[in-house]
């Protein structure tokens, strides 16, 4: 079977990619979209499912086939796409706390305190500990996750440590910097919701 998700906004394509598996569940599925932050959600979401990928571009378009590995329908699970982060054990008693930043600032009124006092928090949200779950990075806040962004190498830390990071797809696209993106797993607002979710805490700046 196949889709055409072209022109389609995030996270359509990867939500028409699941509507099929759950109703069809096709043995082989296509799915054409025409940006690089779809072609990263859905083939991260069909080998969450189970399907192994192949892309092939042509032109602007990126034509992905998924396939079960033995060709029959693939196990399909309530979980959310592996790519969102590491599954949680269910005797896990430990709470889970997720960070959305949604821009390079904290605050208004001088834009050059507000991004030192971000690069503060970033350098201190460790203090958070094991609590720490995920970093969500949407709108301008995806500009902290590109080369030469000054706290890159505490974000890097941070996901060695087990810190899940997430950045928008759409929002690295809206900014021309999906080709400079240095840390993260470029996501879209079905994981993002997903992971709302699981946690105990959502914190946003």
């Amino acid at each position: 079977m196949e889709i055409d998700a072209r022109k389609l906004a995030c996270p359509a394509p990867v939500l028409l990619t699941r509507d099929a598996l759950e109703k069809e569940k096709p043995g082989q599925i296509v799915i054409i979209v025409d940006n690089d932050a779809a072609k990263q959600n859905v083939t991260r979401f069909l080998e969450s499912r189970s399907y192994e990928t192949d892309i092939d571009r042509d032109g602007e378009n990126f034509r992905i086939t998924g396939r079960t590995g033995s060709g029959s329908p693939a196990k399909l699970s309530s979980e959310p796409a592996k790519e969102a982060g590491p599954a949680i054990c269910p005797e896990s008693t430990e709470k889970k706390i997720m960070v959305m930043i949604t821009t390079d600032r904290i605050g208004f009124g001088d834009d050059e305190l507000g991004k030192k006092l971000m690069i503060s928090f970033i350098k201190t949200c460790r203090e958070l500990g094991r609590e720490l779950w995920r970093l969500v990075f949407l709108n301008n806040g995806v500009k902290l996750t590109v080369s030469g962004s000054e706290v890159l190498s505490e974000l890097t830390a941070l996901e060695k440590e087990g810190i899940v990071i997430l950045v928008c797809g759409t929002c690295l696209t809206h900014f021309d910097l999906m080709d400079q993106k240095a840390i993260g797993q470029t996501t879209n607002m079905l994981d993002i919701v997903t992971a709302m979710q699981l946690a105990d805490k959502v914190m946003g700046f």
